[in-house]
């Protein structure tokens, strides 16, 4: 058998081991069992899991209909030592586990060891030696060393945390600075519903609260606890706090917890709401940061931060969700913003002006995320969607139990169904021209949504240019997957250059009898340069809209194309980009991060598309840039910009047209369900030659002179707790790279750039 254990963890006082086990025969039974030191059976919980990128690695048919993953969790003394067995046919794997060896497990230095120790294993020793005897001694070490400085591991987000979080000396520091330096300094009502709380969660929170760096607030509690029935007293934990800043109005009976809120913002005072749930923690400097904002830039209205989960019995942290700043269409997929937000209490007045009320029944479960939309369409209205800010910083611990929608979603169903209902009165109620919505149904899983707009009826045309140099198959493949479109107003503008094979010349004499759609055949005779080739098409076409395609993509979704051009219809939108996959179902493209690599690199790039962080891959989102391999966008945004520029021969020439739209205050827009295979580089092949080489530094450094200031600022769309070094959304390697650091360019770039500038 082959197996695999992928994470551990102690939390709520249980073990809980993370992996899979692919069986040699993959019908066989596989059995577990939980035993301690002296053989005792310990019970044990188990979720099997699809593996979808273990199965499909392993190249097994049918892959979806086998579970080969597994979620063990059992309650384990924090000073015992256990057994996890694993048996197919007798076969058995005894895997040891107590406190410390999980600890040991999720530490960086020891990862980094099991990464070292797997990488030189008898495999790698034969092609070393390979390698030394062909190519000799000494880049054989220049070789050896860069594949050392590139073993990489991830960091348990808990480690992590602890080597980055807030010290106590900035904290000491904080609390001078405000009183001194700040020119404002703004009361915040911290808003928490209270219900039959534990006095354990209360603590933990109200001295998260009480201990803030910023002490200019109030909280303002609703506390609907029924102390005839309640298992908690949280009236008993209130007055033992002497403090007063805290103001509690007791409900006779337990409302919604919409209506909860709204009872406790009636006691509120300050300048900014900022809502809290009862059972959480705030990190000591949350106020100080959002007061800090405010003294920044003082049109700032909502703020909301990054946010983690906290275990319910011990302090450890875990699941990290680092988030893009304001994210509009990403909003309209799934509640990014969650917590800690904060509200300027003049556009909640406005709020409540327009709606009778801040927190609105009918949306329990969801009513944070109705609110936020509500917001957003305020913020909309008034032309002012500058005046949300992001604290790219955990500064809120969301407490994770077993019927928490933070660890299980499917515990509150009926908050998907409220979400639903919200969005779509944000698009009964907005003035963004989103095309007419059929429906919102649950996305790619529970809690995330999709919008279902009507079917385009007037359909506007569409030209998609398709550069093309022989690799008659490939086109073939490109254009038989477009029949399949349900759009159908469009022309296929096919941009010859410089082919040799005849028999692509003899293709192109009967290819229009072999579709249904118009064809036209554009000779450009110039060398390769894609920016030139594609300027040159689109001069030569007189659509509305422009796809751009390489000849090596190949169709998924008949709905590809409509989906595309339901978001590019809008006027706040300048391109449209799809989700690009290898033919083995990993990803080629989910977005382009600007920032990867030193330059901008595809976003999950090699990951299997049902294993990405925080599921990005699957979210309709804005982002900085999409590949032009499939890139949708506006004709007379392209003239208005002068198309790509031809500076950029073959690299960054969509990146760079991106940034120049996005320069126009247009939104670049990332659609998963436009979905197509990519068969990279066949046509153009790699930057192998010294030619290429020297060509591909030459762009790098251009774009660099370009647009080095975005670079070193940052995506706005990725976080920069998040690695530039690899594509997985992973944590920043503490080791090699800052929080916020840019990756360094080469020196070679640098000189380059210099000789660009004389």
């Amino acid at each position: 058998m082959h197996y695999n254990i992928d994470a551990m963890h102690l939390a709520d006082e249980y073990i809980k081991v993370e992996g899979w086990v692919l069986p040699d025969n993959i019908n066989d039974t596989v059995y577990f069992k939980v035993i301690n030191k002296n053989q005792i059976d310990i019970p044990f919980e188990i979720e099997k899991i699809s593996r979808i990128d273990v199965t499909d690695y392993y190249k097994i048919e049918n892959a979806e209909s086998y579970d080969i993953g597994f979620n063990i969790s059992f309650k384990a003394d924090s000073t015992d030592i256990y057994y996890l067995i694993i048996n197919v046919n007798n076969k058995k794997n005894k895997i040891k586990l107590s406190k410390k060896i999980v600890d040991n497990f999720n530490s960086f230095e020891y990862k980094k060891l099991v990464s070292f120790k797997n990488y030189f294993n008898f495999a790698t020793f034969k092609r070393a030696f390979e390698y030394l005897f062909t190519e000799g001694l000494s880049s054989f070490i220049d070789k050896t060393k860069r594949k050392i400085k590139g073993l990489q591991v991830d960091y348990d987000y808990d480690e992590w945390y602890k080597l980055t979080k807030t010290s106590d000396e900035e904290l000491n520091r904080q609390r001078k600075e405000y009183k001194n330096e700040f020119s404002i300094k703004p009361k915040f009502s911290i808003i928490i519903p209270i219900y039959d709380t534990r006095d354990s969660f209360l603590k933990k929170l109200f001295d998260s609260i009480l201990n803030q760096t910023y002490d200019n607030f109030e909280v303002c509690i609703a506390d609907a606890t029924d102390y005839n029935i309640a298992k908690n007293n949280p009236k008993r934990f209130f007055n033992g706090l002497n403090d007063d800043r805290i103001k509690i109005k007791y409900l006779d009976e337990n409302l919604t917890i919409s209506e909860n809120t709204n009872k406790a913002l009636s006691l509120a005072t300050g300048d900014y709401i900022v809502l809290c749930d009862h059972d959480d923690e705030l990190t000591l400097d949350a106020l100080y940061e959002f007061a800090k904002v405010l003294n920044e830039n003082k049109n700032i209205k909502f703020i909301y931060s990054d946010e983690d989960k906290i275990d319910t019995t011990s302090s450890y942290l875990f699941e990290p969700h680092f988030k893009p700043d304001f994210n509009l269409d990403m909003l309209l997929c799934v509640n990014y913003i969650c917590h800690l937000t904060c509200i300027d209490k003049k556009l909640v007045d406005k709020l409540i002006t327009k709606d009778g009320c801040f927190e609105r029944l009918g949306f329990n479960g969801a009513q944070d995320y109705d609110l936020f939309l509500r917001i957003v369409n305020l913020l909309i209205d008034d032309n002012d969607l500058s005046a949300i800010y992001h604290i790219r910083k955990v500064l809120y611990h969301w407490r994770s139990h077993n019927l928490s929608t933070s660890k299980v979603a499917s515990s509150k169903d009926y908050a998907f169904i409220s979400g639903k209902k919200a969005i779509i009165d944000f698009y009964k109620n907005t003035k963004i021209n989103f095309n007419e919505v059929l429906d919102v149904e649950t996305g790619y899983s529970v809690g995330l949504y999709r919008t279902v707009f009507k079917k385009i009826i007037d359909e506007p045309k569409l030209s998609i240019i398709i550069p093309n140099k022989d690799h008659i198959d490939d086109l073939e493949l490109c254009l038989n997957s477009l029949t399949k479109s349900i759009y159908k107003n469009f022309e296929v503008v096919i941009v010859e250059n410089n082919s040799t094979d005849e028999k692509t010349f003899d293709y192109y004499k009967n290819i229009q009898d072999k579709f249904n759609f118009n064809i036209k055949i554009l000779y450009y005779e110039g060398i390769f340069n894609y920016s030139k080739i594609n300027n040159f098409a689109v001069s030569n076409v007189n659509s509305e809209y422009i796809l751009l395609l390489n000849n090596d993509i190949e169709l998924i979704n008949e709905n590809s194309i409509e989906d595309m051009m339901n978001y590019i219809m809008r006027d706040d939108v300048g391109i449209v980009g799809a989700k690009l996959l290898y033919p083995d179902n990993s990803i080629q493209h989910a977005g382009v991060i600007l920032g990867f690599g030193g330059i901008a690199g595809h976003a999950f790039v090699g990951i299997h598309e049902k294993r990405t962080y925080m599921n990005r891959a699957h979210m309709i989102q804005d982002l900085t840039c999409v590949t032009a391999a499939c890139l949708m966008t506006k004709k007379s945004l392209y003239d208005k910009v002068n198309g790509l520029t031809e500076e950029f021969v073959v690299a960054f020439n969509d990146i760079d047209y991106c940034m120049k739209i996005r320069e126009l205050d247009k939104l670049v827009v990332y659609n998963p369900y436009a979905n197509f295979y990519h068969y990279e580089s066949k046509s153009r092949g790699y930057e192998d030659t010294k030619e290429k080489i020297d060509r591909f530094n030459r762009e790098v450094a251009l774009f660099n002179i370009k647009w080095g200031v975005k670079i070193k600022s940052g995506d706005i769309y990725y976080n920069p707790n998040l690695t530039l070094r690899k594509s997985d959304f992973s944590l920043r390697n503490l080791k090699v790279e800052s929080i916020a650091e840019p990756y360094p360019l080469d020196e070679e770039i640098y000189k380059i750039m210099e000789s660009m500038n004389e």
